[in-house]
């Protein structure tokens, strides 16, 4: 699969998701500022909450901004088989029978794209499934403990 496109499909995804959240804390920041915000009473917070999302917004969108320069700025490399797992790779892994692929990116993660008709999950080094891979060759098992349950993930493919 080509790398480069699919970080392009997750930038585009990534720039909706932003125009979205941008429309949502205008429309957050108008609500907290308006004259209806104004409290009735001492216990009217309705103006505090909305300024509270309205400043949670703000600080996702920045979040985002940063994301989209930087997997803009993002070059992926090239794996050979049994070379060792690393930001950029792209795993394919079996769990329980079922494959699924896997891009490691230096930052961001907890979300999945479709490219090619295949669902791809972005993580990065420091979630759970990332540090779980990373280090690791095809035919090793990753495992990720969750509360009580222990995944593992059998590693297919790097590239």
């Amino acid at each position: 699969m080509d790398k480069t496109k699919i970080i392009e499909t997750i930038v585009a995804q990534l720039e909706r998701d932003l125009a979205r959240l941008k429309e949502a804390a205008r429309a957050t920041y108008e609500a907290a500022t308006h004259e209806e915000s104004k409290p009735e009473n001492e216990y009217d917070t309705r103006g505090l909450e909305a300024s509270y999302l309205a400043g949670a917004q703000s600080q996702r969108v920045a979040e985002i901004e940063e994301l989209i320069f930087v997997y803009k700025q993002v070059k992926p490399r090239s794996f050979k088989d049994n070379q060792e797992i690393a930001s950029t790779a792209l795993v394919e892994v079996d769990l329980d029978g079922k494959h699924s692929w896997v891009f490691i990116m230096p930052k961001g993660g907890g979300f999945t794209v479709t490219f090619s008709g295949k669902p791809i999950q972005i993580v990065s080094p420091s979630s759970p499934l990332g540090e779980a891979l990373i280090g690791l060759s095809p035919g090793d098992v990753a495992t990720v403990e969750t509360g009580n349950q222990a995944r593992e993930y059998e590693i297919i493919s790097v590239e």
